[in-house]
């Protein structure tokens, strides 16, 4: 006999999800990129400068995920909720990544994590409303931003600190590669003012999990 899930199911397994996202260790099923790099000695601000950078990232991450389980509970085909789900995947090993990196680097997590979570599951809930093609162009200019801030801090990153870069750069290919298949899939462009509002709120994760 076949159980249907219902909306409350639904509903509980995001909140489920949203606490395991922001308060638990995340598995991983791909080694962080960082495993086979050499630790180098920081000084004490290159290595505050790194935690702040990948506490950013990780934030980012946590934000992903809600955005994806947001967007899949609307979304109307299975092709669609197949491809939330794998690029959900990549975004818990980024997740993991980024955690571990902050811990070996004495970093804080954000004290913001929560709301990122909420907001974004919220968000991902409204592009998943809007219908499939809509909500996969979402991802793509999504991938398309988060490419742009990892390219960004590439370049603020301490120069000495090639884990955290290994980290990043193996980021950016996720990155771009699930863009490139939620348009493939039928993704339709974001137009303004969607991509202003997108873009602003990015820039507010940055500069508030940078610091908090």
């Amino acid at each position: 006999m076949t159980r249907v899930i219902s909306w409350t199911d639904r509903l509980i397994a995001v909140c489920d999800q949203g606490l395991k996202t922001v308060a638990a260790d995340p598995p991983w099923k791909r080694p962080s990129p960082a495993d086979t790099v050499d630790e180098v000695p920081l000084s004490r601000h290159e290595q505050a400068e790194s935690a702040r950078l990948m506490r950013v990232n990780r934030a980012g991450e946590i934000s992903a995920q809600a955005l994806y389980t947001g967007q899949a509970l609307f979304a109307r085909g299975v092709k669609t909720a197949d491809h939330l789900a794998r690029a959900a995947d990549d975004e818990i090993d980024h997740l993991a990544w980024c955690t571990k990196r902050l811990t070996e680097l004495q970093g804080q997590t954000s004290l913001l994590d929560p709301a990122w979570y909420l907001g974004s599951a919220t968000i991902g809930a409204f592009a998943g409303i809007t219908g499939d093609a809509r909500s996969l162009g979402f991802v793509a200019e999504t991938e398309r931003q988060v490419e742009s801030h990892l390219d960004d801090h590439l370049t603020r990153l301490p120069e000495a600190d090639a884990k955290s870069r290994a980290i990043l750069k193996q980021m950016s290919v996720d990155e771009a590669r699930h863009g490139h298949e939620a348009t493939a899939a039928g993704g339709t462009p974001i137009r303004e003012p969607i991509l202003s509002f997108m873009a602003i709120g990015g820039e507010v994760l940055r500069r508030l999990a940078y610091h908090l």
